[in-house]
């Protein structure tokens, strides 16, 4: 019918034979005409935490997968990195319009005085979603409820969503005169750069550090310690500083975000948040060696739910052993994913 009506031939190359569409109906995609092939690629491998990795990078962009391999190389030949998570919850934060200014405050206190209550209403929606806070945010007669809980191995957006409409039924029965306009009002803040989301974190919190040795600075990266110092100011600070960029003191951390984000099934468009980094090179301790540490405040992912059970991807999350959620140590995958990328 496409093809008739445009008198084209333009979906000929599609492909849409052997594929597992009873996955994707009702979950990850509508008016389904087939699939798009992406190259997939396997930087690495990486030594993380004591443990080998090899990277699922799915991407078009020639030489990528190359220079990321060049620089795992010269992280495992060093001794390997390590990494913490420092912070983990999903928001979600609605936006409601009270009849005064007076009224936000009252909902901000009762939020307050009244959490455990709050809590329980929010919890009920689900086994793994766990209210954490909420933060709010006053605007005139507007007022913005942030809410974060942990979501176990799920991305957990909609989890977060399930439990903020619960939580909101309670608090607009004791403010009938306020209304609800949007369960976003995009002080969440998904899918969008965000100095909140770098000052309060979204998703999992991670820093990675590692020491390059010397040695290998000059043999693999074909530099000095001296000059990659030089060059970080110069770039990720000072360039990015310049041009105002919100969590964007790195060198191009959206490529591989983007790419592992599409061969392990994540939801792509929260790449925007998800590649805010701070790429940090030091002389090391020993005034000898390059200290290097990226700190990413909200990288959002999940083991469990959107296209992760989709074959391909599902298969490159057992490639990290990180695939779907470990009965008795729930939320785990997920921050290893997170620490992984």
């Amino acid at each position: 019918i496409i093809e008739s009506k445009t008198k084209k031939h333009s979906l000929k190359n599609i492909p849409f034979k052997n594929y597992s569409y009873e996955d994707i109906y009702g979950r990850c995609c509508e008016n389904v005409i087939g699939y798009m092939p992406v190259p997939l690629g396997l930087a690495g491998p990486i030594l993380v935490d004591e443990k080998e990795y090899y990277l699922p990078m799915a991407t078009t962009e020639g030489t990528l997968v190359a220079s990321t391999t060049r620089g795992a190389n010269a992280i495992t030949q060093s001794g390997g990195c390590k990494t913490v998570i420092t912070n983990n919850g999903m928001t979600r934060a609605p936006v409601l319009t009270c009849p005064n200014a007076l009224e936000c405050f009252s909902i901000k206190e009762y939020c307050g005085n009244n959490f455990d209550k709050i809590e329980e209403a929010f919890n009920s929606s689900s086994r793994y979603a766990r209210l954490q806070d909420i933060k709010t945010t006053i605007i005139g007669r507007h007022i913005f409820l942030r809410f974060k809980c942990t979501t176990g191995d799920a991305m957990g957006m909609n989890m977060t969503g399930k439990g903020t409409e619960l939580a909101l039924k309670m608090i607009l029965e004791q403010f009938p005169n306020s209304k609800l306009k949007s369960l976003s009002g995009n002080v969440c803040v998904d899918k969008k750069a965000s100095a909140m989301n770098c000052i309060e974190g979204r998703g999992k919190s991670v820093i990675c550090e590692c020491v390059i040795k010397e040695e290998v600075v000059a043999s693999v990266l074909k530099t000095t310690v001296e000059k990659l110092v030089e060059l970080n100011y110069l770039k990720n600070m000072v360039g990015s500083s310049f041009a105002f960029t919100v969590g964007g003191n790195n060198a191009h951390a959206a490529n591989i975000v983007t790419a592992m984000f599409i061969a392990c099934g994540q939801d792509v468009a929260q790449n925007v948040e998800s590649s805010h980094c701070i790429t940090l090179m030091e002389l090391a301790d020993n005034k000898k060696d390059l200290y290097v540490s990226v700190t990413m405040p909200c990288m959002e992912v999940g083991t469990v739910g959107g296209g992760t059970h989709l074959p391909s991807q599902s298969a490159m999350l057992d490639l990290l052993g990180v695939k779907g959620s470990q009965e008795k140590r729930i939320g785990e995958n997920a921050c290893k994913l997170a620490k992984i990328i």
